[in-house]
């Protein structure tokens, strides 16, 4: 390779990096902490004058949460798995799973993940180390299922779309698929699994739930694919999830 082409793709190296740094919402000295190197050298990389190994690349790409081939000109982020969208109610945990048997890929929750590495529900999670925290946790297990090498379907928790960062790694790595429906279906939908907590001390629960969607809409609408759920049986939001799907190519694995 010639020092001209060299220098070309160290500079290509150096675009990806900090163009996949500023999506994340990282500061240069955050992601240079992450991937445990100097400030100064990440400076380089990105200027496009560090000549940094394989080795080191890589640990970029883990603090990036993407795969190192991205990382390299000419090669685009995978849209591998698919992410389910919408507020408590929607159906992510029930469609997930219908699609992911008949797609024959694994189904994850989120939230169950979450716990896991918590060693505790969402409630204590809240109570004891609060949002900040949960939402560390939420990036960083959101990181491992990216990872992942095979195709998976993921119920994402109602409000992720508030965290920029977790919110730009779904949207750069994933299919997305907003489950839409009313704010009285989503009431209705959670009151029939018997979960009271809607309405526990809170004589207004309907107009926050009409607000908290009606803020959340718009994030919600820039999911790749839109499916209305409210009135229809959950095999026919199924077919019209599997038809989107399949429309644009994203059939699992192989």
């Amino acid at each position: 390779m010639s020092s001209r082409d060299k220098r070309g793709l160290l500079v290509a190296i150096g675009t990806s990096v900090k163009q996949l740094r500023l999506k994340r919402g990282l500061t240069m000295r955050e992601l240079a902490s992450r991937a445990e190197m100097s400030l100064r050298f990440q400076a380089q990389l990105e200027a496009g004058t560090a000549n940094i190994s394989v080795g080191r690349l890589a640990g970029i790409a883990e603090a990036l949460g993407v795969d190192l081939a991205e990382l390299l000109p000419g090669r685009s982020a995978e849209k591998r798995h698919l992410a389910l969208l919408g507020l408590r109610g929607a159906g992510k945990s029930t469609i997930g799973r219908m699609a992911a048997e008949a797609l024959g890929v694994p189904f994850v929750e989120l939230d169950e993940r979450i716990e896991r590495s918590a060693g505790m529900g969402l409630t204590e999670i809240f109570a004891l180390q609060g949002e900040g925290y949960y939402r560390r946790l939420e990036e960083r297990c959101l990181e491992e299922v990216i990872r992942a090498g095979e195709p998976q379907i993921v119920a994402l928790p109602g409000g992720i779309v508030g965290n920029e960062r977790a919110y730009a790694m779904v949207r750069q790595r994933c299919v997305t698929a907003w489950l839409r429906a009313s704010p009285e279906e989503h009431m209705r939908r959670v009151l029939r699994q018997g979960d009271p907590r809607p309405m526990a001390d809170r004589p207004d629960a309907m107009a926050e739930l009409r607000e908290l969607l009606r803020a959340r809409q718009p994030l919600y609408a820039q999911a790749d694919i839109v499916i209305e759920t409210a009135g229809r049986p959950r095999r026919r939001t199924l077919r019209s999830l599997l038809a989107a799907l399949d429309r644009r190519g994203w059939k699992g694995p192989g």
